[in-house]
This record gives structure tokens, sequence and C-alpha cells, in this order.
């Protein structure tokens, strides 16, 4: 799984896990930090959050034309000190007026700019990683396992994020609303590790950048050799591109509730408390041994020597000794479940999941039988849909949202759910993540024209921006009290939907991949 991957692969996914650890830091409070600091309402800030969102992932179309002019290494490097100011402005508690407005609204911009110049660009580098014969098999598989190695940043946002703001609020006497500052304030030291790791790694794929730099001063060509397109084949891959685009725009509204509806369900819905065997899934050192077993057991089965093997069994071993041990120590009184915690739940599902992910279609490929790109786009539109049925069963019988608020500021006790629909709908969410996000980038970087490299791989943001803008529109059915089965069942339907429209055209998008 791990063999014959470019070295470049792992400095720049590194260089992004330390960046993405500090954005799902701030973004796993973000929503709750609105409403505690400000007073918002649950629908307006629900706009804020989505349209934060939309700005974070509809910059990069700016940054890919910039690069496309500039080149992708200047700009990568730009974005990083950009954001750095951002969430150094949004770490500074300045009370909840109308200047403290303005000054998170001023930090958004610069976070959102930052990252459009930053992200889609590292990302172009990796795929142009690829672009070298020896590695052009391995493209799918590689922007999985990059794909894999940013989500242990996010793995590890959400109980940072907890963590830091209770030390705040015992530790210096910080007030609730003050403590989610800090949580703001670890997104900066994580860029100063994402900028370090950037430059300390560059020999790597520095050969990227050189050919870049000579392209820029007319000393050579441009690091895609690939032959001219004609006019015709060019237009094709693009329309081909824009229509996945119109289909990933529904995908990431539905996801990123993430942060939005299902977090707001976390608070209001599920049970605080845990118990038993359940109140080890909150701890996240408990999954990070979990996943030390599967990426265990996949050494035990395909290492080759005896070393590597005991090595394996080793791993799996000691894990399993220290999750016995952390039974033993589960208290009678449980534990205090937080909302943000829950979205620890995506990122480790992530981590866990993509050696079975790349075993799978690699054994797949190997007897032919693997799906082709949008196949795998269409899948995932499906497995998010019953990801979305799963929360509608689950909240049959259940009050409206502002029912069940104005329920629990009365003090009483109105019914609330398991925990378990939370981490199974998680799950469920991941493979559907799976299928599509890390495969439909790499289709953007095997079917984009070359010339236009960056503006695609900036297009495929843009569509994740206006998903992330729509993922308000839950919100808002969330603040007009609608039923929660009627919410889920709109982000079911539209899935579906998108899924058959993908399938509808697959043999078109097959052509040009």
């Amino acid at each position: 799984m791990f063999e014959g991957q470019p070295k470049g692969l792992w400095a720049l996914a590194l260089a992004n896990t330390g960046e993405r650890f500090g954005y799902y830091t701030m973004l796993a409070v973000f929503l709750l930090y609105l409403q505690a600091n400000f007073g918002f309402a649950p629908g307006l800030a629900s706009g804020i959050y989505s349209t934060f969102l939309m700005l974070v992932y509809f910059l990069p179309v700016i940054g890919g034309i910039a690069a496309d002019r500039f080149g992708f290494g200047k700009m990568v490097t730009t974005g990083i000190f950009i954001m750095f100011i951002g969430y150094l402005l949004l770490s500074i508690p300045m009370g909840g007026d109308y200047m403290a407005i303005i000054a998170m609204g001023l930090a958004l911009i610069l976070v959102s700019l930052g990252t459009g110049l930053f992200k889609g660009n590292l990302q172009v580098m990796v795929g142009r990683l690829y672009d070298a014969p020896q590695y052009a098999d391995k493209r799918d598989s590689g922007f999985s396992l990059f794909y894999m190695a940013i989500n242990i940043g996010a793995m590890f946002a959400p109980t940072a994020a907890i963590k830091i703001m209770e030390w705040a609020q015992a530790s210096l006497g910080a007030s609730e609303a003050d403590s989610y500052h800090y949580a703001f304030a670890v997104a900066c030291v994580s860029l100063i590790v994402s900028i370090a790791i950037y430059y300390l790694t560059s020999g790597t794929y520095k050969h990227v950048l050189a050919t870049e730099d000579k392209a820029a001063k007319g000393e050579g060509k441009t690091v895609a050799a690939a032959p001219e397109l004609s006019k015709e084949e060019t237009k094709e891959r693009i329309v081909c591109l824009c229509l996945v685009f119109a289909v990933v725009i529904f995908f990431w509204m539905a996801f990123h509730q993430n942060g939005n509806t299902l977090t707001l369900f976390a608070r209001d819905y599920t049970e605080t408390q845990s118990f038993g065997l359940q109140s080890m899934a909150f701890d996240v050192t408990n999954l990070v041994a979990c996943i030390f077993i599967v990426y265990g057991l996949f050494g035990l089965f395909q290492n080759k020597s005896a070393q590597g093997k005991g090595i394996s069994a080793a791993l799996i071993v000691a894990a399993a000794a220290y999750l016995g041990w952390q039974y033993t120590n589960i208290t009678p009184e449980g534990i205090e479940v937080k909302a943000p915690i829950f979205q620890q739940f995506n990122p480790c599902y992530v981590v866990a999941l993509t050696p079975v992910s790349v075993a799978l279609f690699g054994w797949l490929g190997r007897i032919g039988k693997e799906p082709s790109s949008p196949r795998k786009i269409g899948l995932g539109m499906l497995v998010a849909a019953a990801a979305f049925c799963l929360m509608l069963i689950g909240s049959m019988g259940l009050l409206n949202p502002i029912d069940q608020a104005n329920a629990i500021a009365a003090g009483t006790d109105p019914a609330r759910v398991s925990a378990n629909l939370l981490i199974e709908t998680y799950l469920v969410l991941t493979f559907a993540e799976l299928l599509l996000s890390p495969i439909g980038i790499s289709f953007v970087s095997k079917v984009a024209p070359p010339k236009y490299a960056g503006l695609m791989m900036g297009l495929w943001f843009a569509a994740t921006a206006i998903g992330n803008q729509l993922v308000m529109v839950p919100g808002l059915l969330w603040g007009a009290n609608v039923s929660l089965p009627i919410i889920w069942g709109v982000l079911a339907g539209i899935c579906l939907l998108s899924a058959l429209f993908i399938f509808s055209i697959i043999k078109k998008l097959e052509k040009v991949s």
C-alpha cells in the first residue's frame, strides 16, 4: 500500500496535516462560539458558518488562476502566512460588540484567502508528482494516502479544542465565551509547524518547483509534459469535469452538516453521558489504538519478511493491551459527552479505513473489476444518501428543534438518543467520503487539460464552496422548527438524485478518464 509512492507525497501530506489540524480545531467549535460569544440564533450562526466554508473552498479558484501565472510554490507559502494572520486575529478576545464582529469577519476573510492560495495549489503539486511514468498507475492510491494523512490532523482537532478550552477555564479563569479564542490560537501554532515541514522537506518535491521556475523564465517546459490537446479534446474534458463539479456541490452540502446540524443534533438530542464500552469511543487515544490494530493486521498479512510480521504482531498486541487496560479503568459514573467531540469520528474513520479502501480497490484492479473513478463518485453519493436515511430513522418520534430547545431551557428532560446513532452515521458518511473526495481530486488532476490544471482544481473547490454555502439550508430548516425526519430526508433525497445523475452520464465521464 505504501510502497512505490513518490517521497514528495509524504512531505506535502505532512505540511497539509499541520494546516488541517489548526483548521479543524477552529471549525470544531466555531458554530458553538458564534452562539456563545455573540448570542446569534441558530439560523444566523448557520449562515455565517456556511458562508465561511463557502469562501474557504471558493477562493482556491483565485488561487489556481494566480498559481497558473505566478507558480504553485509561491502561492502555497503566501497562503500560509495570510492564514496565520487571520487565525492570530481570531484568537484575540474582543468581547461580543460590533467591533468584535467586524474583527471576526476580517479574520475569516484572511483565513479563507490564505486557504484559497494554499489548499488547491498544494494538491496540484501532489498531482504533478504522478506525472512521471513510473508513478502514473499509483495516482488514485496516492491521493487516498494523501487524504488519509491530512485527516490525522483533523482526528485530534476536536479533542484539542475541548481540552484547551477546559484548561483556559480552569487554569486561567477564562469565561466559556473567551475560552474559544484559545482553541483558535492552536491554529496559529499548527501553521508554524506546517510551514517548517514544507521548507525542511522541500528536497523531496523540488523537481516540481524547479521545472515550474524554468518555465516562468522561459528556459523550459512546464511540469506537465503531456501532448498538447486539441480544442475539441480540451472542451470535452472541461465539460465532463463541470458535470462532476455539479454533483460534488450536493455531496458537500450534505457532508459538511458535521459542523452544522449534526453538531446541533449532538448538543440537543444526543445523550450527554456515556457509560461502559461506549465511553471508550470518546477518548481519541483509544481510537488511535484501534487504528494501530488495523495497520498491524495489514502489516501482518502484507509483510514478506519475518521481521516485518513480528513488528506488526507486536503493534497489535501493544494496542490491544492498551485498550484492555483502558477498559479496566472505566468508571461506573461514566463520562460527559460534549457536542464537538463527535467530529473526531470522521477523520479517525478516514485514517483507519483508507488502507482497507486502497487494498480493496487494488485487489479489484488486479482482477480487472475495479470501478472507474466516475463510478466510485456515484457510489459515494448512494452511500451518503444511506447515512441520512439512518439519521431519518433514528430521529423519528423526537421533538422538533425549537420545541426541544425550549424543553431543555425549561429544565425538563426531553427524549435523547444514544450516541451510537451519530457514531454510526459518521462511519457511513466516511465510506461515502472515501469514495468521492480523494477519488474526485485524483480524477481532476488526471483529466484536467495541462494548461488549465490550476483553474480546474480551483473549480473543484469552487463546487465544494457552493455546496458549503448550501450547508445553511438544513440549518435554516432547523431554525424554522421543521421536523428532523424532513431535514434528514431532504439531504438523503438530494444525494440519491445526484447519484442517479452521475450514473446517467457515466459513459461520457469514463471516455475522458
